[in-house]
């Protein structure tokens, strides 16, 4: 009687083919990569021709650029950076902005959306700051929270204040073109008309930088930790 034999090379192939990792999908729905990449091609060069390169060592617009890899990636800490970042901040320019509207002027930050001397496409671009910090926080939820992005969020915009201080235009400099900013990440104080004279520029680029870790990153890690490890009450999917 004979017996069936089983070729040596057959357990190997299944050892291997279940050691092969399985490639996850993209979380992110494919409406927003495409969308957000379209929005994207049209603000860099609108923005680069109107406000100059500086204006990309903004916090808000180096979260744009996390954001545009990580919704590609998939990759969470590319998601989770941008979204300790400027989710505080944003939330306080919406606000800002709708009192403005309001007639209501609160902290400022909005002055620019109201000059009639931006076109109104140009101002039409920076309503992104009202719409990221929601559109960070679906994502938070769709690819999870990476606890590691408070300590490299918190080093990138620690360089970004420091080269904004050491080699950008100051508070009250006066530039051949009025849209080119000064003040890039708030480094020489909160009115961009002046510097601050509250303090020594170097201790208040210091408390400055202290303050954004310890009042605002530190509250929105913590906060992003709760929303990501939410029961989900929808149909999105947290990756394991």
């Amino acid at each position: 009687m004979k017996t069936l034999e089983i070729p040596d090379s057959l357990p190997v192939a299944a050892s291997a083919a279940k050691e092969q990792p399985s490639v996850r999908p993209n979380p992110i729905p494919a409406w927003v990569r495409w969308g957000y990449t379209a929005f994207m091609a049209v603000l860099v060069p609108v923005y680069w021709a109107n406000y100059g390169p500086t204006n990309f060592l903004y916090f808000c617009d180096v979260a744009l650029f996390l954001s545009l890899v990580g919704v590609w990636t998939g990759r969470s800490l590319l998601i989770s950076m941008p979204a300790v970042g400027i989710i505080l901040p944003q939330i306080l320019w919406c606000a800002d902005f709708v009192a403005q509207a309001m007639g209501l002027p609160l902290l400022g930050m909005t002055t620019y959306m109201f000059d009639e001397n931006r076109s109104l496409f140009l101002r039409g671009l920076s309503l992104f700051h009202g719409w990221l910090p929601f559109l960070l926080l679906f994502l938070v939820r769709r690819v999870g929270y990476d606890a590691r992005a408070l300590k490299s969020w918190t080093a990138v915009a620690w360089l970004l204040c420091v080269v904004s201080f050491l080699w950008l235009p100051p508070a009250g400099a006066v530039l051949s073109d009025a849209k080119i900013p000064v003040n890039v990440n708030y480094v020489w104080g909160f009115d961009d008309a002046k510097p601050q004279a509250w303090m020594a520029p170097g201790l208040y680029l210091a408390a400055w930088m202290t303050a954004l870790a310890v009042l605002v990153y530190f509250p929105t890690h913590w906060i992003l930790t709760w929303w990501a490890g939410r029961p989900e009450h929808s149909s999105l999917t947290k990756l394991p």
